[in-house]
């Protein structure tokens, strides 16, 4: 159904979106309706033009995951090479991967697992390109290596005893090998020995350890091969702590499922769940990071929210108490972005500056000091930091800035 306007006819049906419509370099063709444009932009799903970052690096970096050519701690946030086309960062636990906007991925720290995708189980202290393709678009790490290519296939590599490879067996890979042959995968997130996945029809797929119920699937079975979790096509937003898993609807409620035993799953107790289960009965969740016993979320207003182990002052709260339910942190309304490591957590806010808490004992607050901080500080004086990995390294940090 369509209704006339002058010029043209306005479909009540949104047209197509084309590319990586959740990062830069994507289009929308046709004719939208300022609504439609609006809910995509609300979602992270509308184009946004291709742009420059700078990759920066501090922490711990015992196994040279900082990429700094050398296993030197830093305290504060430094530049990892001189370049300014990185596109995408995650943090493993002891090592790092990267996507460049031409589409080529990198890899460097432990690799001990081949969680590199190097084809060998060296350490690297610097990037190193993983193979010669030119179609990397997204990648997660934790003790394994999970990445979707723009053509929607999903790869793996690294550490598989428990099948999070997702190549129905338990053999570790030291390179790239496709998970099946699909090509509607859209989004991903590692745990520890797990991963979860959405689909581009909203579909949720999980799949390795399930000591606790953190597949979601009604059981602590273990998975070698994705499996779907329940039937419903509205999940949009995905995130994973060491044994569990939090998620966001279309419709903005927020779900958790796993582990449970400091108040992690944000469900008012300390009971494990093995399937989704809502996080009260707000429907203003926008984004949503794990920690290693912790959740962090954004509400649409800009809010931002902890819950779970407040150990070394975590959860920003201001102390070191466990919360079993959501709790604001501060009163401002200018958060964008939030991302967790094992003990502490980073943040940005709309105006580009980069905030930090948590256990500090590495340094990866990025104060140029080993202090604890219990709420959120601000790192430095500079702007521009606007994008975030979806998971911190164990007690290393990264961030991408606009040059």
């Amino acid at each position: 159904m369509s209704q006339k306007y002058p010029g043209g006819i306005i479909s009540k049906t949104a047209p197509v979106t084309v590319g990586p419509v959740d990062g830069e370099g994507g289009s929308a063709p046709g004719i939208w309706t300022l609504t439609q444009a609006l809910e995509l932009q609300k979602q992270d799903l509308w184009p946004k033009p291709t742009l420059l970052w700078e990759l920066y690096s501090w922490g711990l970096n015992s196994a040279g995951q900082l990429g700094q050519n050398n296993t030197i701690a830093l305290s504060s946030p430094v530049q990892v090479g001189a370049l300014i086309t990185w596109s995408r960062v995650a943090g493993g636990r002891t090592h790092t991967l990267a996507v460049k906007t031409d589409g080529t991925m990198w890899s460097w720290g432990s690799n001990t697992s081949g969680q590199l995708g190097l084809n060998d189980t060296v350490n690297r202290s610097s990037p190193v390109q993983v193979g010669a393709l030119t179609t990397w678009s997204k990648v997660a790490g934790s003790n394994h290596t999970v990445a979707v290519k723009t053509d929607g296939t999903m790869w793996s590599w690294g550490s598989n005893n428990y099948g999070q490879l997702g190549q129905n067996d338990t053999a570790s890979r030291s390179s790239p090998v496709q998970i099946g042959a699909l090509t509607t995968w859209y989004q991903i997130a590692t745990g520890y020995n797990f991963c979860v996945a959405i689909k581009t029809d909203g579909t949720l797929w999980s799949w390795g350890q399930n000591a606790y119920g953190n597949l979601g699937l009604n059981t602590n079975v273990s998975r070698s091969s994705p499996v779907q979790v329940g039937a419903l096509t509205t999940w949009y937003k995905i995130a994973v702590e060491q044994s569990s898993t939090l998620a966001i609807k279309t419709d903005g409620t927020m779900w958790a499922w796993g582990k449970n035993n400091t108040g992690q799953l944000g469900l008012g107790d300390g009971t494990y769940r093995s399937s989704p289960v809502q996080i009260g009965a707000l429907t203003t969740w926008s984004k949503v990071a794990g920690g290693h016993i912790s959740g962090f979320a954004i509400k649409t207003d800009g809010t931002m929210w902890s819950w779970g182990q407040g150990n070394d002052g975590v959860l920003g709260l201001g102390d070191t108490t466990n919360r079993f339910s959501p709790v604001q942190i501060g009163a401002l309304t200018t958060w964008y972005q939030v991302a967790a490591g094992s003990s502490n957590a980073l943040a940005v806010k709309t105006d580009g500056t980069m905030w930090s808490w948590g256990n500090n004992g590495a340094g990866m607050l990025g104060q140029n000091n080993g202090i604890d901080r219990s709420s959120p500080v601000q790192i430095g004086a500079l702007t521009g930091w606007l994008r975030l990995p979806a998971t911190l390294g164990t007690n290393s940090v990264f961030a991408l800035k606009t040059p």
